[in-house]
């Protein structure tokens, strides 16, 4: 049995429902944009899940719970640059970072979150798929379905709740009247106040945290709720690159082929944002998927044709400058990592996005003349 469709016309609630009901064996996949999760199950049972989603991998979520460091991160990468191979959890345990118990805990953490946060989603495109073998190295959990819908939909409907005083990731804040340096709170909390006096969005203040929007979503409730922090604004919506071009084609087709015709005249750049453009309204589209492999790969290879892997970027305009420039949440976290000493692969090792999408923030910081080298 094969079924596809739409959260539009079944809930992911309700999608676990079926499958633990018929005691279904397979892989629920899910796609939107450039985000693919999976749900494994065995006999209707939940037994693991899979993510391509770099917030989601399990360096974030040890930084996030204090395992680790960024600085850890990246050298246990590098490690596993160097073979070729290797899993991450194994080589911090190697280098005495973290314990097995630590590893093995935290990738059941990891793997229900990846599922929770569906039940967040709006739109997606889902495929269950019978056929399909299991991954020998997954993390194994064996969870009845009943327990994560519960939980999913309470999410859900805390986030709806959240959303009452934090309108959206662009929400902006300050630290309350509430707030004094004396008031006793986690060390967590503390760091999360310190964001929130650097005036950054909750989208920055989840990258820099490593954390899940829900729970970053659940502790700013608090102080907002508590007035240790005020919501003062939203940044404004990152502008779509192709709005502003009136003869550009408006179908999927054409919008497919341009796309094509960008990547042939070695315009990858150009490329990717008309295939970003077309998944979003369409995820699941085979063409758009299979031309963004190729469109990343043409365009990783033609920043290092231009910029070196080792090559150390350095922030070359004065603060003042800088505070006047346009800095979206992800080059902001960018360029909070970018310290004269870090290379371009340290960098991207800590970063929580996917190495093209990383690879773009430092050529549009290059190319405005905010970064060098």
């Amino acid at each position: 049995m094969a079924i596809q469709g739409t959260l539009a016309t079944m809930s992911v609630a309700d999608l676990l429902q079926f499958l633990a009901v018929g005691k279904k064996t397979g892989t629920l996949k899910f796609s939107h944009a450039k985000v693919v999760k999976g749900i494994y199950f065995e006999d209707g049972i939940i037994v693991g899940s899979s993510t391509n989603d770099p917030k989601e991998y399990l360096g974030q979520v040890l930084i996030h719970y204090g395992k680790i460091n960024e600085a850890q991160l990246q050298a246990a990468m590098e490690v596993q640059r160097s073979r070729g191979r290797g899993r991450l959890g194994n080589i911090l345990v190697e280098q005495k970072i973290v314990t097995e118990e630590e590893v093995a805990e935290l990738l059941k953490v990891r793997t229900l979150d990846i599922i929770y946060d569906l039940f967040i989603w709006k739109e997606a495109h889902f495929e269950f798929v019978v056929e399909e073998t299991l991954p020998e190295d997954f993390t194994r959990i064996d969870v009845e379905p009943t327990m994560v819908i519960m939980e999913g939909i309470y999410r859900a409907d805390e986030i709806t709740r959240f959303h009452t005083l934090i309108p959206s990731d662009r929400a902006v804040m300050d630290l309350g009247s509430g707030w004094t340096s004396s008031l006793t709170v986690s060390k967590e909390v503390r760091q999360l106040l310190f964001f929130v006096g650097k005036r950054m969005s909750v989208a920055e203040i989840c990258y820099n945290m490593h954390a899940a929007p829900f729970e970053i979503y659940a502790k700013l409730f608090d102080l907002v709720s508590r007035g240790l922090a005020v919501v003062t604004g939203e940044l404004p919506e990152t502008p779509d690159p192709l709005s502003a071009e009136a003869d550009l084609p408006e179908s999927t087709p054409e919008l497919l082929t341009l796309a094509q015709d960008e990547l042939q005249n070695d315009n990858a750049d150009r490329s990717l944002t008309i295939i970003h453009k077309v998944l979003s309204h369409e995820p699941k589209n085979p063409t758009a998927q299979n031309l963004l492999v190729k469109a990343e790969e043409k365009f990783i290879k033609q920043v290092y044709s231009e910029m070196s892997p080792d090559g150390v970027p350095k922030i070359v305009i004065n603060p003042d400058a800088l505070s006047e420039k346009n800095i979206g949440p992800q080059e902001g976290f960018m360029l909070s990592r970018i310290n004269g000493e870090w290379d371009i692969q340290s960098i991207l090792s800590i970063c929580p996005f996917r190495e093209a999408d990383s690879l773009r923030l430092i050529k549009t910081l290059l190319d405005n003349g905010i970064i060098g080298f």
